[in-house]
Order: C-alpha cells, then sequence, then structure tokens
C-alpha cells in the first residue's frame, strides 16, 4: 500500500540501472514462498498449521458458511441522486461530502428517484452469476438508526430481490480443497438472491469519543449477493469471495475489488456435529444447520478465510464445553486469534422492514435482459479455456493472466499477439491455430514473467505500464526473426519500460536497435568455434564437471559465459550451446 501511496504522488524510491536484469515473476514467488516458509519455521507457524490440520475436532464437527458480499455498482452516479458515484481522483480523494445531494444528506422534503443507469451493472452481474431476472420486484425500507444513515433506514430489496436463483461453480484451481470437491471435478454454490441498495455513509474515528462523518458514500449504489450455506471450508469461502470478484470484474459491473474497498463481505458461520441435524435451524430449503453467527465487513480473502477458522474453533469449543452459541453479530481484526461479540444478532422484526413508499415498483423489460445477455463480455471460466486452447497457456498461466490487474492483462496480450501474428505474411492458412498456439506461449510468458518481474522488482503497478502491445510485440517479432538476442530483448523491453512521460514523439523499437547498434550480427563458424574453445581452456574445474561428472547441465554455463564475452548482438545462445556440445563431445565428454 505503500508503494501504491508514493506511485500516486509521483515519489520514487530510488531506480534501477538500465543494465540490471529484471527478476523473473516466478523467480520472485519462489524466491518469496522460501522467505515465508523460514519465517513460518522461526515463528512456529508450521507447528500451529499442522496441528490445525490434523485436529481431531473437525473429523467430529462440520463448518457451514454462507456469505453476503456486497460490491460496489460502476456507474456515474448514485442509487437514489444524481450526486457523482465515479471512482475519486487525486484531486477530490480527500475532500470529503464534495459528492453529496440532499437526498443523501436526508434534507427534509426529499424524496428518492431511481437512477436508471445504475441498474445495467448491477443486471449484467445477475446474468454472469447465473440468475433468473426478475421482471417485476421492489424497494423496501430497513430501518436503523445510526449516523452512517441520515435517513434512519436503508433502502433495499429484501422481500422482492431483483435476481433470484444463480449459482457459482468452483474447481480445484479456484482454490477448492479435494475434500470439498469429494472427487468430482467441480462443486457449485447456489446463489439465492442479487439485491440492490445503498451504502452508508464513511465513519472515521478522530479522537475517543469524536467522530467524523462522509457523506460522499452515502448511497451509493451496491448489490448484495446472497449465497446458499453451501460452504464447508475457509478455503471454499474465500474461492467463491474471489470468484465472484473476478466474475463482477470481468463484465464492468464492480468498480475496484477488496483491496481498494469495493467489495467487502459478511460471512455466517455454523457448526454441528457430523450426522446429526444440529440445531435444527434452515434457511432457504437447508436444513439441520448450527446456530450461526455473522462476521461483518471482510475486506480481504485472507480476512475472509482466517475469521471463519477463528469462529469454526470457538463454537467447537463452546459446544464441547456443553455451552450453546448465541446468534450475534461478531468482528474481526487482521491478526487476530478469535472474533469479537460487536452485538446481539439483529432479525427482520428488529429492522421493521416495509415496502419504500416513495418508490414505485422496478420493472425489467425482458428485451433489455435479452440485449445484455447477448452482449455480455466473456466470463472467466470462458477466458481460462480460450487462454489455454486458442493461444496454448498452460492453467496455471492462463489463470495468472486473468486474475491479476483487474484482468487487463488479458487484452494485452490478445492486442499483443495479434500484431506479432499480423507480421508473418508468409503462414498459410492451415498453420494458422498452431502459430497463434506457439506465439500465444510466447507473449505470454513474456507478460507474466519479463513484465510481470519488472514490475515487481520497480515496484509498480499495471496502470504505470508504458509498454504498448505494439512495443512488446516488435521486440517479439526482432527475436523471432533472430535480428536480435534474447539479451537485447530484455533491455529493449527494460528500456521502453523505464522510459518517462514526454510530449515529444518516443522513438520506435527500430530506432532504439539501430541506434544502439543492437542488431544481431552472428559470428562466422569458426568465430563461435574459436571462443567456445577459449571460454573453455579458461575453465578447466567447470570442464572437469562436463567430462568427468556427466553435469551435462554446465554446458549453459559455458553458452552465458560466450554471450557475455562476445560483442553485443553477436552471440545467439542456441548456436553457442551446439558448437560447446560439439566441442565437448570431440573431446571426449559423456
Amino acid at each position: 500500500m505503500l508503494s501504491k501511496w508514493l506511485q500516486s504522488r509521483k515519489i520514487t524510491t530510488g531506480r534501477r540501472s538500465l543494465q540490471q536484469e529484471a527478476i523473473p515473476l516466478r523467480k520472485h514467488l519462489k524466491d518469496e514462498a522460501k522467505r515465508k516458509k523460514a519465517e513460518a519455521r522461526i515463528n512456529g507457524d508450521n507447528i500451529s498449521n499442522k496441528r490445525q490440520r490434523t485436529d481431531p475436532r473437525l473429523e467430529k464437527w462440520e463448518l457451514t458458511v454462507g456469505i453476503e458480499i456486497h460490491a460496489e455498482l460502476n456507474t456515474a452516479c448514485k442509487l437514489f441522486s444524481s450526486a457523482s458515484a465515479e471512482p475519486y481522483d487525486q484531486q477530490h480523494a480527500t475532500t470529503p461530502n464534495s459528492r453529496v445531494a440532499l437526498f443523501d444528506a436526508a434534507m427534509p422534503g426529499t424524496q428518492p428517484q431511481f437512477q436508471v443507469a445504475t441498474l445495467l451493472p448491477a443486471v449484467r452481474a445477475a446474468i454472469a452469476l447465473g440468475c433468473d431476472v426478475q421482471h417485476k420486484s421492489g424497494w423496501d425500507r430497513k430501518h436503523y438508526f445510526h449516523w452512517d444513515q441520515p435517513n434512519g433506514y436503508q433502502i433495499t430489496q429484501y422481500y422482492k430481490a431483483f435476481a433470484k436463483d444463480g449459482s457459482l461453480t468452483l474447481r480445484a484451481s479456484d482454490g477448492v480443497p479435494a475434500g470439498d470437491l469429494n472427487g468430482a471435478d467441480s462443486l457449485v454454490i447456489g446463489i439465492k438472491q442479487i439485491q440492490m441498495e445503498q451504502d452508508t455513509a464513511k465513519t472515521t474515528n478522530v479522537g475517543s469519543s469524536a467522530y467524523h462523518i462522509d457523506l460522499n458514500r452515502a448511497g451509493m449504489p451496491l448489490i448484495e449477493i446472497i449465497t446458499l450455506p453451501h460452504i464447508h471450508s475457509p478455503q471454499t469461502a474465500a474461492a467463491v469471495v474471489r470468484k465472484i470478484q473476478a466474475v463482477l470484474r470481468s463484465v464492468d459491473a464492480c468498480v475496484t475489488g477488496m483491496e481498494l474497498g469495493g467489495l467487502r463481505a459478511d460471512v455466517n458461520v455454523s457448526v454441528r456435529q457430523r450426522g446429526t441435524d444440529g440445531t435444527g435451524a434452515s434457511y432457504s430449503g437447508v436444513s439441520g444447520l448450527g446456530q450461526r453467527t455473522e462476521i461483518k465487513n471482510l475486506s480481504s480473502f485472507k480476512a475472509v478465510e482466517d475469521a471463519i477458522v477463528a469462529e469454526r474453533d470457538r463454537q467447537i469449543s463452546v459446544l464441547e464445553a456443553g455451552d450453546v452459541i448465541e446468534g450475534e453479530t461478531r468482528g474481526w481484526t487482521l491478526g487476530a486469534t478469535e472474533t469479537t461479540r460487536l452485538r446481539g444478532k439483529e432479525g427482520e422484526v428488529d429492522y421493521r422492514y416495509m415496502p419504500d413508499a416513495d418508490l414505485p415498483p422496478l420493472v425489467i423489460g425482458r428485451d433489455l435482459v435479452q440485449h445484455l445477455t447477448q452482449t455480455l463480455p466473456t466470463l472467466p471460466d470462458a477466458m481460462e479455456v480460450e487462454l489455454q486452447e486458442i493461444y496454448g497457456l498452460s492453467l496455471k498461466d492462463a489463470k495468472t493472466m486473468i486474475d491479476v490487474d483487474e484482468g487487463d492483462r488479458v487484452d494485452f496480450f490478445e492486442t499483443a499477439v495479434e500484431h506479432v501474428l499480423s507480421s508473418d505474411d508468409e503462414a498459410s492458412d492451415s498453420d494458422v491455430a498452431a502459430n497463434k498456439r506457439k506465439v500465444g506461449k510466447m507473449v505470454g510468458n513474456w507478460i507474466l514473467h519479463e513484465l510481470g518481474g519488472l514490475l515487481t522488482t520497480q515496484e509498480r503497478s499495471w496502470d504505470d505500464v508504458r509498454v504498448t502491445p505494439k512495443k512488446m510485440s516488435d521486440i517479439i517479432v526482432l527475436l523471432q526473426g533472430k535480428e536480435i538476442t534474447m539479451r537485447v530483448a530484455k533491455q529493449l523491453l527494460t528500456e521502453v519500460f523505464e522510459q518517462e512521460p514526454c510530449s515529444e514523439p518516443v522513438p520506435t523499437i527500430e530506432q532504439l536497435v539501430d541506434a544502439g547498434n543492437l542488431r544481431l550480427r552472428p559470428l562466422t563458424q569458426r568465430g563461435y568455434e574459436e571462443l567456445a574453445q577459449s571460454i573453455v581452456d579458461a575453465s578447466p574445474d567447470m570442464v572437469k564437471a562436463v567430462r568427468e561428472k556427466g553435469q551435462k547441465g554446465k554446458i549453459m554455463w559455458f553458452v552465458g559465459q560466450m554471450v557475455r564475452t562476445g560483442d553485443e548482438g553477436t552471440v545467439e545462445p542456441e548456436k553457442a550451446k551446439e558448437v560447446l556440445e560439439r566441442l565437448m563431445a570431440r573431446n571426449g565428454a559423456p
């Protein structure tokens, strides 16, 4: 978060030398995993995690979870007023109460005016989540008195939601444990309904007993997605939230994700002994549940998982001590080991739900639903398949491409692939599919690992990337045509990545290559052999490792030495490897 704050104010923490090569993303992830593993050993986390996994109580008790996800809709105005709901820019981000209409502040005599444009992203979300969009729905007042709700009630759709009976399909690749899949390829989580509602104002504590209220958020358009209690592990719960966020982003329904506050989750947690009917509680057709508690306002995937683990373990301990679970609302703080009681659980009677007298029913035309269905963008599951089958990416790379940077890398990827393919005039129609897979793998590797490595080492966000798909493809085309070496290609990518924004025309990749004399000028066969021989003669220990110990992988060390020793743009690694292998074989290497 600190790095994003610094970037937003154009404050840098130092620049890397142009000659320093970027750390590939895979290496960075490996190093990060090693670091976390080492920290876990020091802190004893490995021991506690092992105990948690083998906790015999989990064989006796079954966890059940339902989730309510509140997502901020991508609209220009608020739900019942014309006040701006667009994301803040830096100029207005710190100006409280600057986007407030009279109705948002509950001024006497004002009435809600439903803003039709807010319906479009809501319906797209409902269609994407497989819901039945209702032709007619209604508005209800949920009464409670708190300073974050000026009217004394929230307008929502408790009784007649605009979308019902949806579903979400999850697989092992989404993070679902094998035990939840129970041998199946996928797991389906039911969605009870999706309702539109207002957001509340933002409260900021400025002292021991003083609070500031910012009405900019009051009345912002939300959808609440309510799942059925079909979830039986913390990992699956986090996977549900993560997958719903990806779906909402893919159809441009949600402004920002959990990491920026545009999506929050409440989880309902209960436990019961396996093979029993719990307390006999039921919810929307699911019976035999234990008494549930609700944990409010979880703002990260980790918080969802950790809070459920803590509440599950607390409830088991309470029940095994002979006590009963109280229906209540609880809170969670990152880094805590237990949830905390906030208040007794409110019910339908407490909120005094009643139809809103100032708003007519919401009527959604079948033609609108049909149009939005036909024009819906590609959903994450379909995109994942497309990236694998059409572009040749692995499942892991396809998921990463979709998940990171709000899916922006997918658009970048597809554009770059098309640029590379358009440069090949000799490809026949029969080669198109195979060529697209070959090019897709190459471009995917450059975007995820080379460009991703630069983003990681320089702590930049995707929004700050100055490499265009055209420039990326120009580098790859030159590399494919053996006009530049891999080392030069990476150097060019780094140089373009680090270019400062300017009003003057920036040089093309071809101009950069010519200006730096970077075009490949391969050595003659004799030149390769002489350079290889000089490296071999100067490295007897490495030669011994290859010849006597059979460590053939050491050949690549010699290749690296040839690339570094030769003049820039004269040594091709593939050719150098061929020459070295012949040289070693001729000298008796195994």
